[in-house]
């Protein structure tokens, strides 16, 4: 497996971000596309081509680009054209950057397919899978209000070019999935994973946690009260079981650290590549 970071966890500037991560020993960094410096509307040829060197002079690859655009997701009937279109055009950056991963959240999968939102969502993720899979790209949706079981029935349906980012500690803190278990049902449809740990304050319906998420940003969800996130090895994901499950599934991807939170996200980024070094 292969050691990640998401570049906005170190909360600096993207072009010293990469420096850090190259510095720290990373093999890859996971960035946001949907808006800002490295948006596929702001990223001109002169600036691909910056990157791209100093990508390569720091000796990192891109693991995955972020697609996620907030909100509800493709959970809007009448937001999803805009929304699908701008998720193709993350997919050409990610092809342009040799990366075969965009990770976004979707919203919140119904557990009944007949409810009117899951079709639409099942609509926009297969347009969206469609145009990932000719550019050699699987738009992998992060795990989180649903379960695991939910999860597979939705990306199979979705179809071709549609996979799963998974973050063991969003159904750790969220849902109460055991990441063992969603490993094994999930399987072949992993492409990429979050190194992120925490433990669930007080259990409740995902979709009031992720009506937070839409209406108020990571700030909002944080905040809910509902649960914690942590620095790796100090939460409730069972790292050892979980990682070996990885490995029985046939996943030899990257492990991306996502630490969103803290008053030292650089001093945990660190610990966490430390505590994740065991499992290369």
């Amino acid at each position: 497996m292969k050691l990640g970071v998401i570049t906005d966890c170190f909360k600096l500037p993207l072009e010293e971000s990469f420096k850090k991560a190259g510095e720290l020993g990373f093999n890859g960094v996971q960035v946001y596309a949907t808006t800002g410096s490295f948006s596929p509307e702001v990223l001109g040829a002169a600036d691909r081509a910056k990157y791209k060197k100093l990508l390569k002079d720091c000796g990192l690859e891109v693991s995955a680009l972020c697609g996620d655009m907030g909100g509800h997701g493709f959970q809007i009937a009448c937001d999803n054209p805009a929304r699908i279109e701008a998720t193709k055009r993350i997919v050409d950056l990610a092809n342009d950057f040799e990366t075969k991963v965009v990770t976004t959240h979707i919203g919140v999968i119904p557990d009944d397919k007949l409810d009117p939102t899951y079709g639409v969502m099942a609509e926009a993720l297969s347009k969206c899978g469609r145009y990932a899979v000719e550019k050699g790209v699987t738009l992998a949706i992060e795990t989180g209000p649903e379960s695991a079981k939910t999860l597979l029935g939705f990306v199979e349906d979705a179809g071709a070019g549609v996979g799963v980012n998974l973050d063991p500690a969003n159904f750790v803190m969220v849902t109460a999935q055991d990441p063992v278990e969603a490993v094994k049902l999930l399987g072949k449809h992993i492409v990429h994973t979050h190194a992120k740990d925490g433990r669930m304050l007080k259990k409740t319906d995902p979709k009031i946690i992720y009506e937070h998420f839409a209406t108020g940003g990571i700030e909002a969800l944080n905040v809910a009260d509902y649960f914690i996130e942590l620095p790796l090895g100090e939460g409730d994901v069972a790292f050892d079981a979980y990682v070996a499950a990885l490995r029985s599934v046939g996943f030899d991807g990257y492990l991306t650290v996502e630490r969103e939170t803290g008053a030292d996200p650089a001093r945990d980024i660190i610990k966490a590549r430390d505590f994740l070094k065991k499992y290369l």
